[in-house]
């Protein structure tokens, strides 16, 4: 039996007993080993995505999107909550801030998570708020001592506030600091063991800052301890010609490319099998172009981890 939403009475008190009565069908499931890719939940797919039910093993949604608790966007959301894990991905809490993470936008976030429950929440190691007032961008933060002890401060009380352990996505990387006192593997690694949060491994960043700044990919994977990916994320990058020199920028406006892909075996064997993402944001394909590209690193993932035991260590 369904459940319908009356045409009289209080909004607020329809949206309160539909998350009773979603939260009492316990049909939702976690993300875990050996679960299928996940893509992420854009408007312009959701209506398609509520009809069909692609097989992907989980959607991902940007947290600040869903923070009004209501409307279409947040009714769309509890419905597929129903049929996929979810995931909760921000880009505004700013945890590289000096000045702290904003307590409102915290606030709205253990709102949106009490209520959805997802199953993995994650944000950006980056900067983007400055005197009270939010930068339309993922700022970098310098690889110091002092920057790590702000990010660690942050982390730590968006944990305590939330009551649960996040996840934390490397940057991708234009430009490098003078005066960096740590490898940025080094630095995330460290602000894991700290907190006792996780990592969430964006391959596409890592070879996109790679190209970027001249270092090695792959030792940067392997500079990474085992056991704190708790999510990968896979996407394609824009590739701008300035003169003779090319920079890659993190657009998510194209398929993964080849070398994302050898990345994303290199960490599988290195990992083991670790929840996946395909994040798509600009210039949007098809829902079945995207699905597609999902299946593509099932196979991947599959072919990286055949023979290698479930409990290897890396």
């Amino acid at each position: 039996m369904g459940f319908r939403k009356s045409r009289r009475g209080d909004p607020a008190a329809f949206y309160l007993r539909l998350i009773v009565y979603i939260k009492g069908m316990s049909t939702r499931a976690s993300i875990s080993t050996g679960i299928k890719t996940g893509i992420g939940l854009r408007a312009a797919h959701t209506a398609e995505i509520a009809a069909t039910r692609p097989d992907v093993g989980f959607l991902e949604a940007h947290s600040e999107n869903y923070f009004r608790i209501g409307g279409a966007p947040f009714e769309h959301l509890m419905a597929l909550r129903t049929s996929y894990p979810l995931s909760l991905h921000g880009v505004g809490l700013s945890l590289g801030s000096a000045a702290g993470v904003s307590a409102a936008h915290l606030d709205k976030l253990k709102a949106l998570v009490d209520i959805v429950e997802p199953a993995l929440v994650s944000e950006h190691v980056a900067w983007s708020m400055a005197d009270g007032k939010s930068l339309p961008d993922l700022l970098p933060l310098p690889m110091t001592g002092e920057a790590l002890d702000v990010l660690c401060g942050n982390i730590a009380s968006v944990q305590d506030r939330l009551a649960r352990r996040i996840l934390i996505e490397n940057p991708s990387s234009y430009l490098s600091f003078t005066g960096q006192e740590l490898s940025e593997p080094a630095f995330i690694a460290e602000a894991a063991k700290r907190t006792g949060c996780g990592i969430l491994l964006d391959l596409n960043n890592i070879h996109v800052s790679a190209h970027n700044l001249n270092f090695n990919a792959p030792a940067y994977i392997d500079a990474l301890p085992a056991g704190i990916v708790g999510e990968i994320h896979l996407a394609g990058y824009q590739v701008n010609r300035i003169g003779d020199a090319e920079i890659f920028i993190d657009a998510h406006n194209h398929p993964v490319y080849d070398d994302v892909w050898a990345l994303y075996q290199h960490a599988l064997r290195r990992f083991g099998d670790v929840p996946t993402l395909v994040e798509w944001d600009a210039e949007l394909p098809a829902l079945a172009r995207l699905v597609a590209e999902a299946k593509t690193a099932d196979g991947k993932r599959a072919e990286a981890l055949r023979g290698r035991p479930h409990d290897q260590a890396a």
